[in-house]
């Protein structure tokens, strides 16, 4: 604490200092008119304007260094400057263009804060206007629709998302940077988060190790909260929507404000589901899904320094489609009544950022609780059957030097100490353990006569979990009485590893470059991988104690090409994996006749790509082409495949636009289709998985009422009602296809108190 205060009155004692500022003024390209209200915003710093009636802007009180200034404005691409704040004040004036293909974005899920040019690592983004007009009826179902990305689900409200078909412990869910921590081990635990209050998502397609230690072997999702208000304004903005297929609905409001630096923002939302309708009509019995979440946050906005608090809640009852709940849950119900999870997370996190002329700081601190509940029914033995409670206290420093415009490193470190506890329900598939967690890193970045970025990192981790002496079955003995027959856990054991990663970005010309990474990454196995016993679902799951770290070697290499009209993405990678850690069936049965699963690891390796392409063909500015392609194989060096792969799709969506069609502004009209072949690659205890094709249609507007804007989006998924598995769906086994053709409506109202 005592370091925190010195830290806080050091930072601020460096605003008695020299002052420096950014103006300019904005106008179109093509007419040369002023630009009224463009968005002139710092994300590293969280400050930003708007232009006023002459086009003109100007921020002050800017800390030393380099900065990058997003000019954003709607109909108009995206414009990101670097600006160098060596001498105040900086004049930088700007004419932007009409938007055809979006431009490079700002991005921190990175290495380092940068535009997308400056990553050696293509990172994937989905803004909250495409969150509004997705018609999936979660956040996790809508990550689906980026090429590489897909999900295991177990109906529409549990899902867990599988990155270049790595899935679970193999991928790490960050809110604002910091890791969730909720029982991701398994795919009937998602994780809870939802769109509300959310300014875009930024995901990380292959190792990220390096950045943000054990578990991101495959990839990061990164959740980003929208950006305070601009400084004198309160404003906030309600939500609606509406899922036809299982009468959903979900409704949010939010409210931000923020005076001469003091900034507050409160969210809140509910979201309540049935049980969805098969393509054949069919209910699909007790996948509905109630969820209620809260957030509030403020900080403070200084020139060396920014801070801010979060603190979420959640509470989610999810339905589970298990065969015991099909007989019991009565149809056309929203309410959880048998057999379903029963979750609430607590979330709190402190993001503090100093800046101390080239140097500039990090300090996160965060802590989260989740208690995890699975109700049965009248005719299991008791109500709650599983009652866990996992608590953890996480830390990220990172300090960022630059040298000059070409050299800049990062330092860092990050840990956690985590406690899992087991109440008084009787199944404990997780014994009590306490885990701690702590890690280095190195990260330099080298711009090489501005053609080619070249990075390089290193980080050490280690990891020590401990597992008290006790029974399976949940008895304590803290009295020592423990009897020769009882089945009993103990367990310590410690990891570390070493990873590193080396990459280039080759700028051939302002509109292409090419991204070459090679990265050996790692996760220790898990609490439920080394320990875990006891009935999940329908089945019995053995920990192995056995169990080593896992470490993978990976290539990628990506090109990216845009014009004017087109933008187009290539990558590949091969993924070598030793020890790769999965679930797999034995020949073992429990006395009442359960199989019986057990994790186990072996050599592995998973190859594949993407390719994207986004064309706006002139003098067609109307028209947008999206299409991609995924392809991925994943099998054992023994030549067997590996379970929960994904299957290789096409997706090809086409929208058309129009500015303003008499009161109507911003409408579109899209088409997407997705053809996913077939899975005939399944693990040896998997089954193929039949070719299918769905469509999607949507259509939104702005319409402005008197002096209120509202945005409207109606949509149509799976507009043929076709009847198909996808293979990572776990209802499969149980012969319940996917979710039907669903109506959807999304109505958001911005509005704004004071200006």
């Amino acid at each position: 604490m005592r370091i925190l205060i010195v830290i806080w009155f050091i930072s601020n004692s460096f605003c008695l200092y020299s002052q420096y500022s950014i103006s300019g003024k904005i106008t179109d390209h093509s007419t040369g008119e002023t630009l009224i209200g463009v968005n002139v915003y710092i994300p590293e710093l969280l400050k930003g304007t708007t232009t006023n009636k002459n086009g003109e802007y100007f921020i002050n009180d800017l800390p030393k260094g380099e900065i990058i200034v997003r000019f954003s404005y709607i109909g108009y691409k995206t414009i990101n400057k670097k600006v160098s704040l060596k001498n105040s004040p900086v004049k930088l004036n700007l004419q932007m263009d009409f938007l055809v293909v979006e431009g490079q974005e700002i991005v921190i899920s990175g290495n380092f804060t940068s535009t997308q040019h400056d990553n050696t690592v293509k990172i994937n983004t989905i803004n909250a206007r495409q969150l509004e007009q997705s018609g999936s009826p979660s956040l996790i179902q809508t990550l689906a629709e980026t090429p590489g990305v897909d999900i295991i689900s177990k109906g529409p409200g549990i899902g867990s998302p599988v990155i270049r078909g790595l899935s679970l412990s193999n991928i790490l869910f960050l809110n604002n940077g910091i890791p969730l921590n909720n029982y991701q081990f398994s795919e009937n635990h998602p994780y809870l988060v939802d769109e509300f209050g959310v300014k875009r998502v930024e995901i990380i397609k292959g190792p990220a190790s390096l950045i943000y230690g054990s578990g991101a072997v495959g990839g990061v999702i990164n959740l980003i909260d929208e950006e305070p208000a601009l400084i004198g304004k309160i404003e906030g903005k309600a939500g609606f929507k509406y899922f036809g297929n299982t009468n959903g609905l979900s409704g949010n409001l939010g409210v931000k404000g923020n005076n001469k630096g003091f900034f507050w923002g409160v969210q809140g939302g509910i979201t309540s589901h049935m049980d969805y309708k098969q393509g054949n009509g069919d209910i699909a019995r007790n996948t509905r899904f109630n969820r209620t979440s809260f957030k509030i946050n403020t900080g403070l906005i200084r020139k060396k320094a920014t801070y801010k608090i979060i603190y979420q809640q959640s509470k989610d009852k999810l339905g589970l489609a298990v065969e015991p709940a099909f007989s019991l849950t009565s149809v056309n119900e929203r309410k959880n009544e048998d057999w379903f999870q029963d979750l609430t997370d607590h979330l709190i996190i402190s993001q503090n950022k100093f800046f101390f002329g080239k140097l500039r700081m990090d300090l996160h601190l965060a802590y989260q609780l989740n208690q995890r509940k699975l109700i049965g029914s009248e005719l299991t033995p008791v109500n709650t059957l599983v009652d866990m409670q996992l608590s953890t206290l996480s830390f990220r420093l990172k300090g960022a030097y630059q040298f000059n415009d070409k050299f800049k490193i990062i330092l860092g470190t990050q840990g956690f100490t985590q406690n899992n506890t087991n109440f008084d329900a009787p199944d404990r598939i997780l014994p009590d353990a306490n885990i701690f967690d702590i890690s280095f890193y190195s990260l330099a970045q080298y711009h090489l006569q501005n053609i080619i970025v070249l990075e390089a990192g290193l980080r050490y981790s280690f990891k020590n979990i401990y597992v008290p002496l006790q029974e399976v079955s949940g008895h304590s003995h803290d009295d020592g009485d423990i009897g020769e027959d009882d089945d009993m856990i103990n367990y310590e054991n410690s990891f570390s590893n070493l990873s590193a990663s080396v990459g280039a970005t080759i700028n051939l010309s302002e509109m292409m470059l090419i991204r070459l990474n090679l990265a050996s990454a790692y996760r220790s196995p898990n609490l439920a991988e080394l320990t875990q016993h006891g009935m999940h679902g329908t089945r019995f799951e053995l920990g192995n104690q056995n169990l080593t770290n896992q470490q993978n070697l990976e290539v990628d290499i990506g090109f990216h090409m845009h014009t004017r009209h087109t933008s187009l993405d290539i990558s590949g990678f091969y993924n070598n994996v030793y020890n790769y850690i999965f679930l797999a069936p034995t020949n073992d049965t429990t006395e009442d006749g359960s199989k019986i699963y057990q994790y186990s690891q072996t050599p592995s390796v998973l190859y594949g790509g993407e390719i994207m392409l986004h064309v706006h063909p002139h003098p067609l500015h109307w028209l947008h082409i999206e299409s991609s392609y995924s392809y991925i194989i994943g099998k054992e060096k023994s030549g067997d495949f590996l379970p929960l792969i994904p299957t290789n799709n096409l997706k090809l969506g086409l929208m058309f636009t129009k500015d303003k069609i008499k009161s109507l502004k911003n409408t579109y009209l899209k088409l997407d289709f997705k053809y996913a072949f077939a899975q005939n690659n399944p693990s040896v205890f998997e089954t193929p998985t039949d070719e299918y094709f769905i469509a999607d249609i949507g259509f939104g507007t702005e319409i402005k009422i008197n002096n209120q804007i509202l945005l409207v989006d109606l949509s149509i998924s799976n507009i043929l009602n076709n009847t198909y598995f996808d293979h990572l769906s776990t209802l499969k086994d149980l012969g319940i296809y996917n979710m039907g053709r669903s109506v959807n409506l999304a109505v958001k109202i911005p509005f704004g108190i004071k200006n």
